[in-house]
């Protein structure tokens, strides 16, 4: 047998294009028919707001598409190591790479090297890109499809506490001294938390302390009446570091980021268990790629002829798309405290890397 990892340089070039081109045809596919759908569902309460147009659907689309690609990348892979396996092996390629004295490994490593390569592309996508359209799409959603907040450090639907007042806005941008808000409104309340009063305004930054906001209306609620205030400073007991651990969405941070949020929370006592799982998760959720030709080689070896090639790829298909529901549910269940978030985390993908092996061992080796 054979010592190296991979097959002749031509093969591996061969196998790897293949795979690779499967992967681009089956991710657009997947993309575009799942796009079409969530427009037909998001484009009435898009174009309900006055103003918003064609141009706010491709705004939509833009921010839309990026979230889709890193969901069902790893779907992609697992489809696209089918259909490069099946064929393969209903031409007897594989039978012929065999009777050249290739272990199944070995038929299988360039599908795996380029599997990684998606991962680490995956990973980078998804840090670059997947975080900031998230962020920007949350708070554009939490605007109703209003003005396109601009990218970077958004959240949206922040609350917080004043001492017995509360300061709410619709969107938050930016880190530290620079954050600002839109759509904000501060409540009055007495020692009973019955309200008093609220004060509202489209924007508001930090005055250090407290929050500016600008173009105010203040509604009495004892004199039934409205007044403008122009610009006030309200909130003085509500500063950055407490804006920053209010709501944390690890959607909608990068890895460095996440980590900061998390040191924080920590520091305020906070619990962090279902941050840390969302951290572990950035990095085994790419990696889950890897995975994929593993689970859906079961389709790659077996006689064509003897008819069993149908079955071995819904197995493979079968195996695919239970590390995903198990991911998941182990994902979950960390965010309750049933597992600790680097068990939760990894868990599946050790797991199912050890069926994938077991499998093609037992069956091929």
């Amino acid at each position: 047998m054979r010592l190296d990892l991979f097959p002749s340089r031509t093969l591996t070039l061969y196998l790897a294009r293949l795979f690779i081109t499967r992967i681009v045809a089956v991710l657009i596919m997947l993309v575009l028919v799942l796009q079409m759908l969530d427009l037909l569902g998001e484009s009435g309460a898009i174009l309900a707001k006055p103003g918003n147009g064609e141009a706010q659907l491709w705004t939509y689309v833009t921010l839309r598409v990026p979230q889709l690609m890193a969901r069902f990348l790893p779907y992609s892979v697992l489809l696209a190591t089918l259909l490069t396996f099946w064929p393969l092996n209903q031409n007897s390629e594989v039978v012929s790479m065999r009777a050249a004295g290739l272990s199944a490994h070995q038929v299988l490593a360039p599908l795996l090297l380029s599997a990684l390569v998606v991962s680490l592309i995956s990973f980078a996508f998804n840090e670059r890109v997947v975080t900031r359209s998230t962020a920007t799409l949350k708070a554009w959603q939490a605007a109703e499809y209003g003005v396109v907040p601009s990218a970077g450090g958004g959240r949206a639907n922040v609350y917080l506490r004043d001492g017995e007042n509360i300061l709410m806005a619709s969107s938050l941008t930016g880190r530290g001294s620079e954050m600002v808000m839109t759509n904000v409104t501060w409540y009055r309340r007495d020692p009973t938390t019955m309200v008093q009063g609220q004060i509202r305004s489209p924007r508001a930054t930090f005055a250090a302390p407290g929050w500016k906001m600008e173009n105010a209306v203040e509604f009495d609620v004892k004199g039934a009446k409205v007044s403008q205030l122009g610009t006030v400073v309200v909130a003085p007991q509500v500063t950055p570091g407490q804006v920053a651990i209010s709501k944390v969405d690890p959607d909608a941070e990068n890895i460095f980021e996440l980590t900061e949020s998390i040191a924080a929370m920590k520091a305020a006592g906070r619990r962090t268990s279902e941050l840390e799982g969302k951290w572990w998760h950035k990095i085994s959720g790419p990696l889950s790629a890897v995975l994929m030709p593993l689970l859906g080689s079961v389709a790659a070896f077996g006689l064509a002829r003897s008819g069993q090639l149908l079955i071995r790829g819904v197995i493979g298909m079968a195996l695919g798309f239970l590390y995903f529901v198990v991911d998941n549910a182990a994902i979950a269940i960390g965010n309750f405290g049933g597992y600790p978030p680097l068990i939760a985390a990894w868990t599946p993908f050790f797991l199912f890397a050890l069926v994938g092996e077991t499998v093609l061992v037992r069956t091929e080796e």
